[in-house]
């Protein structure tokens, strides 16, 4: 091969090179002009369908529309995200072919003895069209560059510590929106509201005054400080004390299994059939209730205050109100979320000495079990672009608290009795919205969580990670089920897998039913699955065989309970089905609460505790 073929050679590779950046480089440019122009988070046409809506609030088309609409807006959005940023390494990869083919080509022309004769104009008119050519594409692809650098973060760079929340939003409208995404408005008519929660309203309003008074002489600049240190008595939970109670989202260890009897199994909120109290709720949110002896806890916020309550589960009597307020390092003003998650979706935890919350500013909180504030802190404003919503639990003295955000992922262990560090873990993990879940493996305890994308095992005493897989993706929001063993983790765009724990490997995975909010749960060999878009589908947890399936055709956010021998789901719209946990499919009862309720049931002997849209129900015989 002479010279001049390799030239030839080299001179075609740098120009098929060139222009195939080129093109890359401009659909690089318009998808970041696409993306540009459509918030992941706000969506006028959404906004649009939802004006419709306060005009045809009982249309079930539209809402069934609306929800559709929203779900494939954000998998557009996610999917051009990717297409950018794997353009972006095409890119790269073609300009760095199209730089080595011009080193080669430029240096076979510089071992030419004898170059063409040309005349010094043409020849100096050929390097300033070629020199025009090179700075005009250089341009193209570092826009195209800094187009892909800024499409592929613009959710991680969401600063939710600045983002203001919309000043004066009309009741009306946040009443729509929480219908759409299922939420629950927590403020009770005026007219029932009794005399206990009128007086707590009205002390909302004076310590909503202090805070303002207090954040005019905040530093601007939020830095970590210390929590505040009181002494409180000490925690010892035993698995017998977690099982007669009620402590924590989805049970004894998080598990998602009451061990509770007598369970109720038939009511009718509306008419009042076996409802032995109801009780308004002065603050949204979408915590579920815990209980631990005679007491029952939940927590609302908004952006005047954030609150704990206290009711006496025998009779719905607010007991004490606990206001998250005057916490060194909280933000001045609350980050911006979303209705479908809140300020205050987080479930609480206790122990039987405290009560713990935790809110979206990144406050942690507790109260003895008479409302005293024991101690209280701030983590740090997280940053979700959704809003925290992992709730807490409780073991050996330790609150877990599970804090993977867009500036990455860590567990904390808290001690109970002053808030402080026991100790923090790093983890390999980016933003999840699932819960810490306890479980006992080996004789010893574990905090296993998930997220995109490992599912992992830490050591409660030291943090120590202990074990991971990397199994999943997207937005992770189902907590894990465990059961003799074997760990269950899944996310809607992902799959569903069931991970040995002791051997560190997959057994077996589906992509089929896979579920968006609601987590699964694992007990007696059986495993359930809940989707968004209502289906229940029962599988053997050792083999992955489907032993049985049904379509609700509605929306499923809250978690599934077992207890009793009893399957317990509750729909979004208040509706609770009730299952033999069993290989078939047998139905019991299903029970209407007379609103809106998303959130996951808690259970006592003879009774069942549901958070709705405005009120917290006693069901019971």
């Amino acid at each position: 091969m002479t010279n001049n073929d390799k030239i030839k050679i080299a001179q075609n590779i740098a120009l098929i090179a060139g222009i195939f950046c080129t093109v890359v480089a401009i659909l690089l440019l318009l998808n970041f002009w696409q993306i540009s122009k459509s918030d992941p988070i706000e969506s006028k046409a959404l906004e649009a369908l939802v004006e419709r809506l306060k005009q045809e609030p009982n249309n079930e088309e539209l809402k069934t529309e609306i929800r559709n609409f929203d779900l494939l807006a954000r998998k557009a959005y996610f999917n051009s995200e990717w297409q950018v940023k794997t353009g972006a390494y095409l890119m790269l990869i073609g300009a760095i072919v199209l730089a080595l083919a011009l080193r080669f080509y430029y240096s076979l022309k510089s071992k030419i003895e004898e170059p063409d004769t040309r005349y010094e104009n043409e020849i100096t008119s050929r390097i300033l069209a070629q020199k025009g050519v090179i700075i005009v594409g250089a341009v193209v692809m570092v826009l195209a560059f800094v187009a892909s650098f800024a499409t592929v973060n613009h959710l991680d760079d969401y600063d939710a510590a600045s983002a203001q929340v919309a000043e004066n939003e009309a009741s009306a409208d946040e009443d729509q929106i929480e219908v759409i995404e299922v939420s629950k408005s927590p403020v009770a008519n005026e007219t029932d509201v009794e005399p206990e929660v009128q007086q707590e309203t009205e002390s909302a309003v004076v310590v909503a005054e202090e805070k303002a008074a207090a954040e005019e002489t905040a530093p601007e600049k939020i830095e970590q400080v210390a929590p505040e240190k009181t002494a409180a008595t000490s925690s010892g939970l035993t698995l017998e004390a977690v099982r007669v109670n009620h402590n924590s989202l989805r049970g004894p260890l998080s598990q998602g299994v009451s061990f509770r009897k007598n369970i109720p199994t038939e009511w009718d909120a509306a008419a009042g059939t076996n409802v032995l109290w109801k009780s308004p709720i002065a603050k949204h949110g979408f915590n579920s209730p815990v209980i631990w002896g005679d007491k029952i806890f939940i927590a609302g916020a908004d952006a005047a205050s954030r609150e704990v309550y206290c009711y006496d589960r025998n009779t719905g009597k607010l007991l004490w109100t606990g206001v998250a307020n005057n916490i060194s390092g909280s933000p001045t003003t609350v980050p911006k979320v979303t209705p479908d998650t809140g300020l205050s979706a987080p479930t609480l935890t206790t122990d039987g000495k405290a009560v713990f919350a935790i809110f979206a500013t990144g406050d942690v909180i507790a109260f003895d079990m008479n409302g005293k504030r024991l101690w209280a802190r701030n983590l740090g404003v997280p940053n979700n672009h959704y809003g925290h919503s992992s709730s807490l639990t409780t073991w050996d003295g330790k609150l877990i608290v599970q804090y993977d955000t867009n500036s990455g992922g860590k567990v904390l262990a808290l001690d109970n009795t002053t808030g402080e560090n026991v100790w923090e873990t790093e983890r390999e993990s980016k933003i999840s919205w699932a819960s810490p879940v306890l479980a006992e493996i080996d004789g010893s305890y574990q905090v296993v969580l998930t997220a995109d994308p490992i599912v992992a095992g830490y050591d409660v005493k030291t943090g120590k990670e202990l074990w991971q897989v990397e199994c999943m993706m997207g937005e992770v929001g189902p907590s894990v089920a465990y059961s003799d063993g074997i760990v269950f983790a899944a996310n809607e765009y992902a799959r569903l897998v069931a991970i040995d724990v002791k051997k560190n490997s997959i057994i077996w995975e589906d992509d089929y039913y896979l579920p968006e909010a609601s987590s699964p749960v694992a007990y007696n060999g059986l495993l359930i699955v809940c989707t968004s878009y209502g289906v229940i589908a029962c599988y053997d947890a050792k083999s992955g065989e489907m032993y049985w399936e049904e379509d609700l055709g509605t929306t499923l956010y809250s978690s599934p309970m077992v207890a009793e021998g009893k399957l317990f789901i509750m729909d979004n719209d208040g509706v609770m089905r009730i299952y033999e946990f069993s290989k078939e499919l047998k139905k019991i009862a299903e029970n209407e609460l007379g609103e809106t309720a998303g959130t996951t049931p808690a259970f006592a002997d003879g009774r069942i505790y549901i958070r709705g849209e405005n009120n917290l129900y006693c069901i019971g015989k």
